[in-house]
C-alpha cells in the first residue's frame, strides 16, 4: 500500500464519526490494511463475563465496511447502509479486536461487503458481517 493510499484511508476513517467514538485505528501490514478496535472499558457489554458489547463489535464491522468502500472508491462518498447481517460466533474478550473488509460485489448503485473480526488469530473470528450499501457518485 502506497503512502498516498495510507493517507487516503486515514482521511476516509476521519469521515466516520463513530470511528472516533470507538477509538478505531488503522494498522497497515504490507499491502493490506486492518482496523483495530482498542480495548476500552466502555465497550464492555456484560461485566460479569466480561464480554464486549455486540453493538460495539457491530459498529466496528460497519465502520470497516464503509472505510473499505471509501478507500477503494473515494469518488462515491460515504455509502449508506441498506441492510446488514451479523453472525456473532464467540464471545469478545476484553482485549483488542481486528477487522478486515472485502468488497464482494460492486455494482452501479449497490456494494456488497464482507467483514470478519478476530482477537487472537484471524482464523478464529469472533464475528462475521455481510452488508449491502447504497453508493452515489459525487
Amino acid at each position: 500500500m502506497s503512502p498516498a493510499d495510507k493517507d487516503r484511508f486515514i482521511t476516509s476513517l476521519k469521515q466516520i464519526p463513530y470511528a472516533e467514538t470507538l477509538g478505531v485505528k488503522p494498522l497497515f501490514m504490507g499491502d493490506n490494511f486492518t482496523l483495530v478496535l482498542p480495548f476500552k472499558e466502555s465497550n464492555i457489554g456484560n461485566p460479569i463475563l466480561p464480554a464486549l458489547h455486540g453493538g460495539a463489535i457491530g459498529g466496528f464491522m460497519e465502520i470497516a465496511a464503509v472505510a473499505q468502500i471509501l478507500l477503494d472508491h473515494p469518488e462515491e462518498g460515504i455509502a449508506k447502509t441498506i441492510g446488514i447481517n451479523i453472525d456473532y460466533l464467540r464471545r469478545g474478550k476484553p482485549q483488542d479486536c481486528y477487522a478486515c473488509a472485502k468488497i464482494t460485489r460492486h455494482g452501479r448503485r449497490i456494494v456488497n461487503v464482507n467483514v470478519e473480526v478476530w482477537q487472537d488469530r484471524p482464523d478464529t473470528p469472533i464475528a462475521a458481517f455481510h452488508g449491502h450499501f447504497l453508493i452515489q457518485k459525487k
